[in-house]
């Protein structure tokens, strides 16, 4: 995100189609051709930097200081975006921590593994990277903290459940058209089941997501959902 900092972005001005007498009777007057469109090109092209900076530097704050850390102030300190600018286009602290928080994550969306215990340990491993290691693990305990006051802030984390419980929907499903599974079980059972052990280990034990609790985790999930799982060629349960 330091890099997005400094970031220019592309512009393509659109060529004219055509002078009309309006327009060259302005050339006539001395207007430089074509001057309104780039002064609105140029304005476009500010607009959409000042606001791709303040919020690349409010991801940066909210992942290394949490919500609480993001205020109009701090935004604006450290971007060197003024806060009359800021304010424009984010009437209040509140919709810059929405607007940015719901960009970030999480997505849950997996390939088509080739079986329900490989597509259910990639899901846990995507779990994983979103929300337990990514930049959203950063903020996630305190939105989750705001999200008990906030309505808005509330809904944001159900959109992220939503998303991970029709990504658990999809591998079922496909797993049922496999013959893996004859009546596949709620998939926000199947969701719970996976996030609560990692969300575990991460919040409370501080144990490592290690290979044999990942094995183990799996197993369960699997013969839980109703389907069987199996040894791969090295020995490891998948």
């Amino acid at each position: 995100m330091e890099g997005a900092r400094g970031a220019t972005i592309p512009f393509r001005m659109r060529r004219s189609v055509g002078v009309g007498p309006a327009f060259r009777s302005r050339q006539g007057s001395g207007v430089q051709k074509g001057s309104d469109r780039d002064r609105s090109g140029d304005g476009d092209l500010r607009v959409r930097h000042s606001k791709e900076v303040v919020m690349a530097t409010t991801y940066e704050l909210l992942s290394e200081e949490g919500l609480a850390g993001v205020t109009v102030d701090a935004v604006a300190r450290r971007s060197g975006v003024a806060k009359t600018t800021i304010y424009r286009h984010w009437p209040s602290r509140e919709a810059l921590l929405l607007d940015a928080c719901a960009q970030m994550g999480p997505h849950f969306d997996i390939p088509d593994a080739g079986s329900l215990p490989h597509d259910l340990r990639a899901l846990a491993e995507r779990v994983i990277e979103q929300l337990l290691t990514g930049p959203y693990a950063a903020i996630l305990l305190s939105l989750m903290d705001a999200a008990e006051r906030n309505p808005d802030l509330a809904a944001l984390l159900a959109a992220a459940q939503t998303k991970l419980v029709e990504s658990v929907r999809t591998v079922l499903a496909r797993a049922r058209v496999r013959g893996e599974l004859r009546r596949p079980p709620e998939a926000s059972d199947v969701a719970a089941l996976i996030v609560g052990p990692l969300l575990y280990r991460r919040l409370f034990s501080h144990e490592p997501q290690s290979e044999d609790f990942f094995s183990l985790l799996i197993d369960s999930v699997v013969r839980t959902a109703g389907g069987t799982t199996y040894t791969a060629p090295h020995g490891r349960m998948l």
